[in-house]
């Protein structure tokens, strides 16, 4: 029979309260340590500006060291950010493995999805810390790591807001905010199948993520208050609450909107 044939919809009942405890425990706490990382980092770069020793972190030409630790940043954000969101894929995948495969070890099962997920994120962060090191190497980029640029704040705004729009946005979305119906069309059986399912999810949210996080630049990158307010639009677009079509449509009006203010430099 068909593994994957045989996972349907119907068939997966809500997880058990153990399963919700631990799976939750585990992610908070991945995200808490991400989060310390970051406030950290941050505490540690205003300590080095407030002695007067150049800028937050040096951006090209810079060393390899400069641009690994900057990697390294993204990385740990991606973590920070997006774990929380990835919690309702993570309990479906691990109802699926009891209801399913019980002779399958569920927590190894499930620290393998949770790292195909932050595996796709983790080359999103290497792209995402060589736009960072050309962005510095211009001199376009504030000591909190926001574009100086009022064309290129402006460009990911409008671009982030005209991407709400479209349907790989609203495809991409449906995968995330709906992970029970990705599983049961993408399941792979036992631990083989777990990292690649994770990697696979990753690259969906990936695909409705990107744009936001774009965003990180109008901001700063190491602004954690902005962090924080781009981590929740992505946890309410996955839980439907800004992620049906009105609300993308109005999310999108107000980023386009924003970026116009910022192009005739009203803001």
């Amino acid at each position: 029979m068909d593994d994957r044939a045989s996972v349907r919809p119907a068939a997966v009942a809500l997880p058990a309260g153990r399963d919700v405890v631990w799976v939750l425990t585990a992610l908070a706490a991945v995200a808490v340590l991400a989060w310390a990382y970051l406030l950290a980092d941050v505490a540690r770069m205003e300590a080095v500006r407030a002695a007067g020793a150049g800028a937050l972190m040096r951006m090209g030409p810079g060393t390899g060291t400069d641009l690994l630790l900057l990697y390294g940043m993204w990385s740990v954000m991606m973590v920070a950010m997006m774990v929380p969101t990835v919690a309702p894929a993570v309990l479906v995948y691990v109802v699926i493995v009891r209801r399913t495969a019980p002779q399958q070890p569920v927590a190894p099962s499930t620290a393998l999805f949770v790292a195909g997920y932050l595996l796709a994120w983790a080359g999103f962060s290497a792209f995402a810390a060589l736009v960072q090191w050309e962005l510095g190497r211009l001199a376009m980029l504030s000591p909190a790591m926001a574009a100086t640029s009022p064309l290129v704040g402006a460009a990911l705004l409008i671009g982030a807001g005209v991407y709400q729009w479209t349907p790989l946005k609203e495809a991409c979305l449906r995968h995330c905010q709906v992970p029970l119906v990705y599983l049961a069309h993408h399941w792979r059986p036992g631990l083989r199948g777990a990292l690649p399912m994770g990697l696979h999810h990753g690259l969906y949210c990936i695909g409705c993520c990107w744009a936001i996080m774009g965003l990180l630049f109008v901001g700063g990158v190491m602004n954690l208050l902005w962090v924080a307010v781009l981590s929740g639009v992505v946890l309410l677009e996955k839980l439907a609450a800004l992620g049906g079509r009105a609300g993308r449509m109005l999310s999108g009006l107000a980023a386009v909107v924003a970026g116009v203010a910022v192009l005739a430099g009203w803001v």
